[in-house]
């Protein structure tokens, strides 16, 4: 389903990427580790197309992420992928409800799977909250349940427990893991928690010499 072939990318003069060649097996929920800055939330912008590459290629379903003009890259992201930033990038102006719901609405689907989304995160009965009166670890459920609401074939999702308590993080990552075995999703997570990769079936570290077993 995804492959990255010779990928390099440079910021400043500075190769953070260099010639990286991964081939992702369908269906496997993926960790990926490493040092601050060696590249790991470049990798995922990459993957997701936010980002392109100074050379080599990223392969989704077979097809080179190059090849795809601005609109069928949109729609590849819309329908295909979810995302969880670290920043979040919830939607200030929009219900808690409205935001989970904008996936679903982009792929001019019914909207009912938003509300138990929310309750899913725990953040059931709140989704004419705005988002100014929540926390910093709510605005990350709520972001975590708009990846997840429309279920994607490929979650990439950046720290999704950085901002979470102990408690809460084991319950969403739980929650990533039946959701991807639900659908037989592909999931990537870049994470500094030994804790949040040991839920993955899979992790990787990604040092200046490429992806390799951890």
């Amino acid at each position: 389903m995804l492959e990255l072939s010779g990928l390099t990318k440079t910021y400043g003069g500075r190769a953070v990427l260099s010639n990286l060649s991964h081939r992702f097996a369908p269906g496997r929920f993926v960790a990926i580790m490493g040092e601050s800055g060696v590249g790991k939330s470049t990798l995922l912008n990459l993957i997701a197309g936010l980002d392109a590459p100074d050379s080599g290629e990223v392969i989704v379903d077979g097809r080179p992420m190059s090849a795809l003009d601005d609109d069928a890259a949109t729609g590849l992201r819309r329908t295909r992928m979810g995302f969880i930033f670290q920043a979040f990038h919830v939607l200030p102006h929009l219900t808690l409800h409205q935001n989970v719901a904008l996936p679903l609405l982009l792929n001019r689907s019914g909207t009912e799977r938003a509300e138990a989304m929310l309750a899913a995160v725990g953040l059931g009965g709140r989704g004419a909250d705005f988002p100014r009166q929540l926390s910093g670890g709510e605005l990350q459920r709520v972001a975590i349940a708009r990846a997840l609401v429309h279920q994607p074939a490929l979650l990439l999702a950046d720290e999704p427990t950085g901002n979470l308590d102990p408690e809460t993080a084991g319950g969403i990552l739980r929650l990533l893991r039946a959701e991807i075995r639900a659908t037989g999703a592909g999931a990537i997570m870049v994470t500094h928690s030994h804790a949040a990769a040991d839920m993955a079936d899979e992790i990787l570290l990604l040092t200046r010499d490429g992806l390799q077993q951890a």
